[in-house]
């Protein structure tokens, strides 16, 4: 049998992998062999690597749970073995989990700590008379026992006062990021308040699409500040210059090797620094949004900069105006009457002058401006949000190492798109038209901005 290779730690050797499954006795048998090599290799800290990745890759979990004793017994003041018992209390296996629970309540292990207050909650409030929980399981019990023996008190206040200590720079770091300051002024600010969200009603009409997934209702915002134009070139550009590759702002799921620069960065139709900066992907965008000190806007967020508290249809008002908005027939130059024109038209559409200036500087055309100032909230460009097209939550991708071809029909890898483009007909440039786009693909049609927390 060939060594087992593990990324980032060490390789297991043959030897450790050799567990005959032919009958119960036999299995623990050859568990017991190998636990004991284990145990003989991890006698100094020399065999600290092996059993790290005897804790996180073999196979067999009894294996994983004697490892994680091992490291816990003689290791447990090295902050990598600490890490790693840490790591084991999330294992798929449950008596994987609970033997590093035990471990850690046995010897105090505080690196576990953020670990278990992800599992259980703060222990000071599952051991306030008046917090009422769920009943417990194994694992839970197991968590609350643990973190109240590191922690050396049942004293919800007591508690209270150690959890702040432990977790002081933690959460300094977390102020610290909430606080970034905006880097950008040129904002509107959209007060706090009621507004009228979605739509009773449409027909397909001409070109058959429909707006049935956002119906009519009335939401409530918090104040906030939002971008008066789309995010430009020349900032982008900024944000390119002053991250030179660092990773500090990028989403955990991001894809490896990425670097934000656009892929059309290079077109002249698309680049010049006052145009919207378009051929970047969700990832993209969250990160830019982090370094600017805010983030993308809720798709709640951007109806309500778009149309104000009336319910208005597009930005400037309820009646079609092509003169305020940048879109497929002024793109072209070439009217379209249905859906067949239209996709008629799209299809001659070329990576060199076809057509010859599709995008305007993004703050062209201010007779188009919503009520709060905000530009272009119609066409020109898609606007990426930070919404789930079908949940209606927050993103929250995890397909990090993955094909886009493993997940492109995974309802959690499509984000929601609003505005309208360069090459939209009249029904996509309302309001509350809702479009979709998958989370890592670049287009020459989306763009974004990002919104900011008003201080109180």
């Amino acid at each position: 049998m060939v060594g087992h290779l593990v990324s980032d730690t060490v390789e297991i050797p043959p030897e450790y992998l050799k567990v005959d499954g032919s009958s119960d006795e036999q299995y623990w048998a050859s568990i017991r062999s190998v636990t004991a090599l284990a145990d003989q290799h991890g006698q100094d800290a020399s065999g600290i690597p092996l059993l790290i990745s005897l804790t996180a890759h073999h196979p067999e979990w009894p294996v994983r749970a004697a490892t994680v004793r091992i490291l816990a017994n003689r290791h447990r003041h090295v902050p990598e073995a600490a890490s790693a018992v840490a790591a084991a209390s999330h294992d798929s296996v449950d008596w994987v989990a609970f033997t590093a629970l035990k471990m850690a309540t046995e010897h105090r292990i505080d690196a576990v700590v953020p670990d278990l207050i992800r599992i259980s909650g703060w222990p000071s409030n599952f051991t306030r008379k008046d917090f009422t929980r769920k009943p417990v399981g194994c694992g839970a019990a197991f968590t609350k026992r643990a973190l109240l023996a590191i922690f050396g008190s049942t004293d919800p206040q007591r508690l209270r006062q150690l959890e702040d200590e432990y977790f002081s720079e933690m959460r300094a770091r977390i102020r610290e990021h909430a606080t970034r300051p905006r880097r950008h002024d040129d904002v509107v600010l959209v007060p706090a308040g009621p507004f009228m969200a979605g739509v009773a009603g449409t027909s397909g009409g001409p070109f058959r699409m429909t707006q049935g997934d956002n119906p009519l209702r009335a939401e409530h915002l918090a104040a906030y500040y939002m971008d008066r134009t789309t995010v430009t070139n020349a900032r982008y550009a900024e944000f390119l210059a002053d991250t030179g590759g660092s990773a500090q702002f990028d989403h955990p799921d991001q894809p490896d090797g990425r670097n934000h620069q656009p892929v059309h960065w290079h077109d002249p139709r698309f680049n010049a620094p006052g145009m919207p900066v378009v051929g970047v992907d969700w990832y993209d965008a969250w990160a830019f949004a982090r370094w600017s000190g805010g983030s993308l806007p809720s798709e709640l967020q951007w109806e309500k900069a778009a149309r104000g508290t009336d319910g208005r249809t597009y930005p400037w008002g309820d009646t079609w105006e092509p003169e305020r908005v940048n879109y497929v027939e002024r793109s072209y130059g070439t009217t379209v009457h249905d859906l067949d024109e239209l996709e008629a038209l799209l299809v001659t559409t070329t990576d060199s002058d076809v057509p010859q200036h599709p995008v305007l500087p993004s703050d062209s055309l201010p007779q188009g401006a919503s009520p709060y100032g905000a530009l272009q909230m119609s066409g020109n460009v898609w606007e990426l949000t930070r919404t789930n097209f079908y949940t209606g939550e927050d993103m929250d991708p995890f397909f990090k190492g993955r094909h886009p071809m493993e997940f492109m029909n995974r309802k959690d890898a499509f984000h929601v798109l609003r505005g309208g483009t360069w090459t939209s007909p009249q029904t996509c440039l309302t309001t509350f038209y809702r479009g979709k786009d998958l989370i890592t693909d670049f287009h020459n049609e989306v763009g974004f901005r990002c919104v900011y927390e008003v201080a109180e």
